[in-house]
């Protein structure tokens, strides 16, 4: 199981992400673009990803993945750490940079 703390220590380890607020919760940034950000509930992470992956995660497990309405039209997913495992999180996050660094 991941915690906030536990995406907050994966995503710090990429190479020059940066940690500040974004609407008042703790967000990763790889230069200048948000690639994950805390949520306020304490157990959820946002962060982003490509539409198709997306929409296959939600599919095969939406207890773990999901969007608010909000996100409908972001590449954006949002993760419930309780139910996902460290090692698929850390997997995300750096698709996550990935996609924000290019």
């Amino acid at each position: 199981m991941a915690t906030s703390e536990s995406v907050r220590k994966l995503a710090l380890a990429l190479d020059k992400t940066v940690e500040r607020l974004s609407y008042g919760t703790p967000a990763f940034f790889a230069g200048k673009k948000i690639f994950a950000r805390l949520l306020e509930d304490g157990d959820s992470v946002v962060l982003k990803i490509d539409y198709d992956r997306r929409t296959v995660l939600m599919k095969s497990d939406p207890q773990t993945f999901f969007i608010t309405e909000h996100y409908r039209n972001y590449p954006m997913l949002i993760v419930r750490l309780s139910r996902i495992a460290t090692n698929e999180l850390r997997e995300l996050l750096r698709d996550a940079w990935q996609i924000a660094s290019g």
